[in-house]
């Protein structure tokens, strides 16, 4: 986000860009999270945590509620949200979760003029009742082991109030791959390419 943020400025895009960098510590402490404990997020949604280890989205819903009062025309998160989007797609493309056919569009197609591909991954409604909960109004996690990073999608789409919003899943390709061999070892920054290609497209 950082450097894509920078880029984006280097190049003298003409796009209003905002950037919202969402970081946590899963740490134990007397006062930490536990299984069954009911939050609030920022637009009253009560959640009921039933996996400590699913945090990440806890304080990504809240920015995505967030980067509503900005109105923005597009919004794009991304995360190293779930292991179950690197044992689907492996290293070679990041799962990616789309509102908005057009957004998409550019976003795949920024893709392939980087080298660093997106796969498009389903919203249908029946993964999200898979989030029900009988003590708020949503799960954190699933009832079940299937479907992980659709589920997860699904549960950060509820504080989406932007219809042109786009979510990749970027556990996979957060480091290198033997496959590419352009990039080091190590971190990728994958897909920051991607995302100022697609920033460029937007911004014309």
């Amino acid at each position: 986000a950082v450097v894509s943020t920078q880029s984006t400025g280097a190049l003298s895009l003409p796009i209003n860009l905002v950037t919202l960098l969402v970081l946590c510590e899963n740490m134990p402490s007397g006062r930490a999270t536990k299984p069954g404990d009911v939050v609030t997020a920022m637009d009253g949604t009560t959640i009921q945590v039933d996996n400590t280890d699913a945090e990440g989205r806890l304080i990504l819903a809240d920015a995505l509620c967030y980067s509503d009062t900005f109105a923005p025309a597009h919004v794009i998160d991304a995360a190293t949200l779930t292991g179950a989007m690197a044992v689907a797609l492996g290293g070679e493309c990041v799962g990616t979760y789309s509102s908005d056919d057009g957004l998409w569009r550019v976003l795949e197609s920024a893709g392939y003029a980087t080298g660093d591909r997106l796969w498009r991954m389903p919203l249908f409604a029946e993964y999200g009742d898979l989030l029900k909960s009988r003590t708020a109004d949503v799960n954190n996690i699933s009832g079940g082991p299937y479907g992980g990073s659709i589920t997860a999608a699904k549960f950060l789409e509820r504080f989406v109030k932007c219809e042109s919003w786009a979510h990749l899943d970027i556990a996979g390709v957060m480091d290198s791959t033997d496959s590419s061999s352009y990039l080091p070892k190590g971190m990728s920054g994958r897909p920051t390419r991607t995302i100022v290609e697609a920033l460029r497209s937007l911004s014309r």
